[in-house]
């Protein structure tokens, strides 16, 4: 059984966010954002912005335990996923491919819940492809309720783009 550790991202960390980032964005995007957030949505792009987004992310390390399920406290299998915070919106939430299912990603959306109401905000948002079954359904499962569809503003090369999304909130 896996273990997880939360800390706050480092420098160093930015290629293995963008990683999962990318793999992740990939799996919950295709065919529900336009083509053309698509072809700017690169390796290259999420390292850009893993990296501008350091001080806002926290990470899960895995941490090795032996047969018997005793924690060592090393940490050994890398990042299993991450969660960047803005004010009190939980911008990105995202868990590598081989930890989903384990808990992990429940963990990181109450430390963005918990950073959120620390920082004086009573509700906490996000935004999710409508497309994005099983995104929705995890955010549901958490507490979260659908508020509806909503523009929301992403960076793209050059600037912005409009995409018709669904905000999920969350009384703190």
């Amino acid at each position: 059984m896996p273990f997880y550790r939360l800390r706050p991202a480092r420098s160093e960390d930015a290629d293995a966010i963008a990683t999962v980032w990318y793999a992740g964005w990939r799996d919950g995007h295709l065919g529900n954002v336009p083509e053309a957030l698509v072809a700017v949505r690169t390796p290259e792009s999420f390292q850009v912005r893993a990296a501008a987004r350091i001080a806002d992310t926290v990470v899960a390390d895995t941490v090795v335990a032996d047969p018997g399920d005793v924690v060592s406290g090393e940490v050994g299998g890398g990042i299993a996923g991450f969660v960047t915070v803005v004010d009190d919106e939980a911008e990105q939430v995202y868990v590598a491919y081989e930890h989903r299912g384990s808990g992990v990603a429940q963990q990181l959306l109450a430390e963005a819940e918990r950073l959120i109401a620390t920082a004086g905000h009573r509700r906490a948002w996000l935004a999710v492809a409508d497309g994005n079954a099983r995104a929705r359904r995890f955010y549901a499962r958490c507490g979260w309720t659908d508020d509806g569809m909503f523009d929301y503003r992403v960076e793209v090369q050059g600037g912005t783009a409009i995409l018709a999304v669904r905000r999920y909130v969350k009384a703190l």
